[in-house]
């Protein structure tokens, strides 16, 4: 029997694999043929400390160390522009993710392909950082495999039984553990209903995102990732292309998610009313699922029905980020010791707030 069963193999799971390795044996079940498959591996992936509700930022800014010191940040930048009629929702944002306004002019020496006809206002922040998700991931999972860990892929848990001393899942074999952590992202409620747990009630939504030629054949590499007021689209420089997302918000069920041509083509036209160069060519699509508690916070910590299930969930668009932080409070939470958060922040993450 080992300690910690992880089901979910994105970064949530693996980052609690990580921390809970250090105090006992840990094995991680993924479903699919590698880690990141879902959620994890369509991430916009980018470190923006005052994005989402106040306990995610806590757990950004306690993750931050870890991002530098695992070498997976480098230089990006955030850029929020609005036009006539945005300037309430601009205005929201702007105080909300304490972001510096900053000039038209400026705006456009940063991403020179904005309109100066129709942008009327512009806000930067320079400490933003694309993350290497990829870095990030395989960064955790050596960290588990360094201290006795196993991960397992195409492990697609089918039955969880309580046992005398914890618990019994089959996944294909069957292993036996004294804990189950619950990561399974868009699938976290089903897992649950098959231990017999209550589920918490969360949403998969759907989130798309189109790959685009760089505008104008220009050098896209240092320019910022731009946001459209109140979330309505965003693109982000990737590898000489762009990423243009229309910020979808579409619940559906947990599935190997794929984009709407629909939506992406009304993505696309938000997009295309804040600059000069239209989208002429799509060089690929793909779309998430960014997966929410009721109240869009992580849900952290043991069942209120039994406390060998831990909860691991509700990382919605904000896992890459928060990861490093999420899974030390989640270790601390297990382990009985002082969190990195205060007590306000821990009480909002506690599954125990459903109750």
């Amino acid at each position: 029997m080992i300690d910690f069963l992880v089901i979910g193999g994105g970064i949530a799971g693996v980052s609690a694999a990580a921390r809970l390795s250090a105090m006992g044996s840990v094995t991680v079940l993924e479903q699919e043929t590698a880690l990141g498959y879902h959620a994890s591996g369509r991430s916009a992936a980018l470190y923006e400390r005052n994005y989402g509700k106040p306990s995610t930022i806590a757990l950004n800014t306690a993750s931050l160390q870890f991002h530098e010191d695992a070498d997976v940040l480098s230089p990006r930048g955030f850029l929020l522009v609005g036009k006539d009629g945005e300037d309430d929702a601009f205005d929201a944002d702007r105080d909300y993710m304490q972001i510096p306004e900053i000039g038209v002019d400026e705006a456009v020496d940063l991403f020179p392909i904005l309109d100066r006809k129709v942008i009327t206002r512009a806000a930067h922040d320079p400490a933003a950082w694309d993350i290497d998700t990829d870095l990030l991931i395989q960064t955790f999972a050596k960290i588990a495999r360094q201290n006795g860990g196993t991960i397992t892929t195409r492990a697609q848990v089918s039955d969880i039984k309580k046992t005398d001393q914890g618990w019994a899942v089959t996944a294909a074999d069957v292993v036996e553990a004294r804990v189950i952590i619950n990561a399974a992202g868009a699938w976290v409620d089903k897992i649950a209903e098959l231990a017999g747990i209550a589920p918490l009630g969360f949403q998969p939504f759907r989130r798309s995102m189109g790959r685009i030629p760089a505008p104008g054949g220009l050098d896209v590499s240092s320019w910022p990732m731009i946001f459209g007021p109140g979330e309505t689209w965003y693109a982000k420089p990737d590898a000489g292309a762009l990423l243009v997302s229309p910020a979808d918000q579409d619940p559906v069920e947990p599935h190997d998610a794929f984009p709407d041509d629909m939506v992406l083509a009304e993505g696309f036209a938000r997009y295309e009313a804040h600059v000069t160069e239209p989208v002429t060519r799509l060089l690929a699509s793909w779309a998430g699922l960014r997966t929410f508690a009721p109240d869009r916070q992580l849900v952290l910590g043991p069942a209120s029905d039994d406390n060998s299930f831990i909860w691991c969930a509700g990382q919605g668009g904000y896992g890459m980020q928060s990861s490093p932080g999420a899974s030390q409070v989640l270790a601390d939470i297990i382990g009985g010791k002082a969190t990195v958060v205060d007590d306000e922040t821990l009480a909002n993450l506690s599954p125990a707030r459903f109750r």
